[in-house]
């Protein structure tokens, strides 16, 4: 593959990725890994989750200033999940160092698929849009957020993911807010996860910059395509995250069959 071919690849998978989470609000960066794997030809999973983080980090924050101009970003909840979440973040990213790759795209694989049957069983945005974290609120709503927090930033750490789609529920679970709150305020998160797991890949040289570049930059195209086409789309996004998770089921079972085959 030459090295024109496998960036033209990389932008249109990293315009994809941007794309989903313009539309969905989340959930794309779970696309990166087998993406940049199975699709641009990157030899080392480890290379390819290492670079997806940092595609990840930097397409939240593209994503978060929308949502906080919103309203619909809940800073302290966010901050006490992103904290707690960025200490299992890095707990995750060493362990998966430690993993055969091929173990790991497989284990990978498997979470892809729990994740789509879970997004299409998930069920109502309802909730508490006034829900806050204070001194009142502090005893009820800590404890929740730390160890929701610290979870959800292992396993993305573990898989190099933003884990939106993780974060999104235990956000739910922890505080009660609604969906929209929810995903604005993961974005928070997402980018704190992205960016302590590509620091710990980035410092054992496990990032290709050039090519997180390449994916960057394609995303941030994608993401406004996705937006737009999102705001035409805004009142049947159930179908849209039915959608989606049937993507996130097909190439998880893709990425098993290929890893029992190897």
């Amino acid at each position: 593959m030459t090295i024109v071919f496998s960036d033209l690849l990389a932008s249109g998978f990293g315009s994809v990725v941007g794309f989903v989470l313009g539309l969905v609000g989340g959930g794309g960066s779970i696309l990166a890994v087998p993406f940049l794997v199975y699709g641009v030809g990157v030899a080392s999973p480890h290379v390819a989750i290492g670079t997806g983080t940092v595609a990840v980090a930097v397409s939240a924050l593209a994503n978060l200033v929308p949502h906080w101009r919103s309203g619909r970003v809940k800073w302290r909840c966010g901050a006490v999940f992103a904290l707690s979440g960025v200490v299992g973040a890095l707990a995750g990213a060493e362990l998966a160092k430690a993993v055969d790759g091929q173990r790991l795209l497989m284990l990978f694989g498997v979470l892809m698929v729990v994740v789509g049957l879970v997004m299409l069983r998930r069920r109502g945005a309802a909730g508490d849009p006034d829900v806050h974290l204070s001194r009142a609120t502090a005893r009820q709503l800590l404890p929740r957020l730390v160890a929701a927090g610290f979870s959800v930033g292992a396993l993305s750490g573990f898989f190099g993911i933003g884990g939106g789609f993780l974060i999104v529920p235990g956000l739910m679970l922890a505080t009660g807010m609604p969906l929209a709150f929810a995903i604005g305020t993961s974005l928070v998160a997402v980018s704190a996860f992205g960016a302590a797991t590509a620091s710990s890949y980035a410092m054992s040289g496990l990032v290709d910059w050039r090519l997180a570049a390449i994916f960057v930059l394609g995303g941030l195209v994608g993401g406004l395509g996705g937006a737009a086409l999102g705001r035409k789309l805004s009142g049947r996004k159930a179908l849209l995250g039915q959608i989606f998770a049937g993507v996130v089921i097909t190439v998880g079972t893709y990425v098993l069959l290929r890893g029992f085959l190897a």
